[in-house]
């Protein structure tokens, strides 16, 4: 295990609404990540399962923020707003790290003169999905870059130079925030290990609603708008 006393404190922030299902295994996978030190703090969105009970459970090395119900972007801007490291790295409520996903990002960043640093993300489909389910979810067998906040690890400084997450999206409020970053030319790499496994299950494959994906659309044309204003 990786524990230096001169070592960076990174913060660990993890949004969640409802997740009383996948929740545990995705705290466990940050608890066993080989470096340290890091914090983590879970922002709950105003949960009506048991969300707060499993959290509850581990006491002292989570710190737990209940809040009202206001999505996924403010959830995410909570957290960031408590955060004490240097670098900050999130991670969804139904995914899950590999142990060495921070000790990776670490070790370059602290080397090389990036802002950011991403990894391969590996999907899989929920092991409780019946075979109908199954069948119906589209599943990358081989890892894929991840873009994303689950796999990424940025200087908190650098977090900042581009601001917080909008809170004007239902969905892709992390795309919106690299576009952000793109533009004002923060430095980034990409790993090839894989750092995270994404699960892929009934709740996250329904939920992105055909009206939501239009965010998706606004995000993009925001972004194409800025880029031809400041031609």
């Amino acid at each position: 295990m990786e524990n230096h006393t001169d070592s960076p404190l990174v913060s660990v922030i993890m949004p969640v609404f409802n997740g009383e299902k996948y929740l545990r295994e995705a705290i466990e996978s940050i608890l066993s990540q080989t470096y340290h030190p890091f914090e983590v703090i879970v922002v709950d969105d105003g949960s009506t399962d048991g969300t707060s009970r499993i959290v509850s459970e581990y006491g002292g090395p989570i710190t737990y923020i209940s809040k009202e119900h206001s999505g996924l972007g403010d959830t995410l801007n909570r957290g960031i707003a408590e955060a004490r490291g240097e670098y900050l790295t999130f991670l969804d409520a139904d995914d899950v790290w590999m142990e060495n996903k921070l000790a990776l990002q670490i070790a370059v960043i602290e080397k090389r003169d990036v802002d950011m640093v991403f990894g391969y993300m590996q999907q899989f489909i929920s092991p409780e999905l019946d075979e109908k389910d199954r069948s119906s979810i589209l599943c990358q067998d081989e890892p894929i870059p991840g873009y994303s906040s689950s796999a990424m690890l940025v200087r908190k400084a650098s977090f900042f130079k581009v601001g917080l997450f909008s809170t004007n999206y239902r969905l892709g409020e992390f795309i919106d925030w690299y576009l952000r970053a793109k533009r004002l030319g923060l430095r980034w790499l990409m790993l090839p290990d894989v750092i995270v496994k994404r699960r892929l299950h009934k709740t996250n494959m329904t939920a992105q609603k055909a009206s939501d994906k239009l965010d998706y659309v606004r995000i993009v044309k925001a972004s194409l708008d800025h880029r031809r204003k400041n031609k």
